[in-house]
C-alpha cells in the first residue's frame, strides 16, 4: 500500500524519539485549528495505561499540561486495569469533519497489541508490559512476561495482530477532518542484541511505513525542530 489514501484531507504521521517534541506539534497544530472556528471540536487518543504509580503520575501531569495548551480538547484515556482504548471504534464512532484528533500513540497500541495486559486476581496495578516478542506476521507470536500480573504461557497470534492492524489503516483512511499521528522513531541506533527487542523494533517500523503511506503528511521530529518527509501539495491544508 504505497499510495496515500487521505488526498484532501490533512493526515499526518508525526515521528521521533522520546522527547523531541511529537506531541507538541500535534497539540499546535490543533489549537490553531481550533481558533478558526468554535464550532469545532478536537479530541485526544491516549494509549498509554496507568500501570503503576509512577505512569499513572505521567499521565495526570500530561492530561494538566495538555488542558493548558489546548483548552478545548477532549482526552479519551484507556482505563486503569487494563480496559484498552478500541481505537478503529472510537475514530469511527466520532469521525465528523468539524472534529480534529491527535492518536497518541502507534508505539504503546502496537505493544498492547503483541501482548494483552492481565490483571491479577486482587491485584491493586497493572503490570508493565514485556517487550513483545513478535512482528506483523500470520505467525503466532510467544509472549514471556516477567510479571505474575502476565499471564506468561499465553500465545499471542501473529494474524490477530495483522487484523487490528488493517481495522487501524481502514478507520485512518476514513477519518473526515485533521488527523495527528503520534509514534516513535526506534530503528535509527543499533541493532538490538535481544530477539524479543528486534522484532518489536521491526513490527513498530513496519507499522509506521503502513500508517505513512496512508497519510498526506510525514513529519520526524528531532530536537523539537521538524523535517518533512512527506507533504500534500494543496495549498488549503493546516
Amino acid at each position: 500500500m504505497g499510495q496515500c489514501m487521505s488526498a484532501g484531507r490533512h493526515h499526518e504521521l508525526i515521528l521521533g524519539g522520546q522527547k523531541s517534541g511529537k506531541t507538541v506539534r500535534a497539540e499546535r497544530a490543533v489549537a490553531r485549528w481550533l481558533e478558526q472556528d468554535p464550532a469545532r471540536r478536537a479530541l485526544y487518543l491516549a494509549t498509554a495505561l496507568p500501570w503503576d504509580a509512577e505512569m499513572q503520575e505521567r499521565i495526570a501531569r500530561h492530561q494538566q499540561d495538555r488542558a493548558q495548551r489546548v483548552p478545548r480538547m477532549e482526552t479519551l484515556q484507556a482505563g486503569g486495569r487494563g480496559e484498552l482504548l478500541d481505537v478503529p471504534a472510537l475514530l469511527r464512532e466520532h469521525a465528523a469533519p468539524e472534529v480534529a484528533l491527535v492518536l497518541d500513540c502507534l508505539t504503546l497500541w502496537l505493544t498492547q497489541q503483541l501482548m494483552p495486559l492481565e490483571v491479577e486476581e486482587g491485584a491493586g496495578e497493572l503490570a508493565a508490559p514485556a517487550p513483545p516478542a513478535g512482528a506483523i506476521a500470520d505467525t503466532p507470536v510467544q509472549v514471556e512476561a516477567p510479571h505474575q500480573a502476565c499471564n506468561a504461557s499465553s500465545a499471542v497470534p501473529g494474524h490477530r495482530v495483522a487484523a487490528a492492524t488493517a481495522d487501524l489503516l481502514e478507520a485512518i483512511q476514513a477519518w473526515p477532518g485533521p488527523l495527528y499521528i503520534v509514534s516513535n522513531e526506534i530503528g535509527l541506533g543499533v541493532i538490538p542484541l535481544g530477539r524479543e527487542t528486534r522484532a518489536f523494533v521491526d513490527a513498530l517500523g513496519e507499522l509506521n511505513q503502513r500508517v505513512a503511506a496512508v497519510c498526506s503528511h510525514v513529519t520526524l521530529m528531532a530536537a523539537g525542530l521538524p523535517l518533512t518527509l512527506k507533504s500534500s501539495e494543496r495549498k488549503d491544508l493546516p
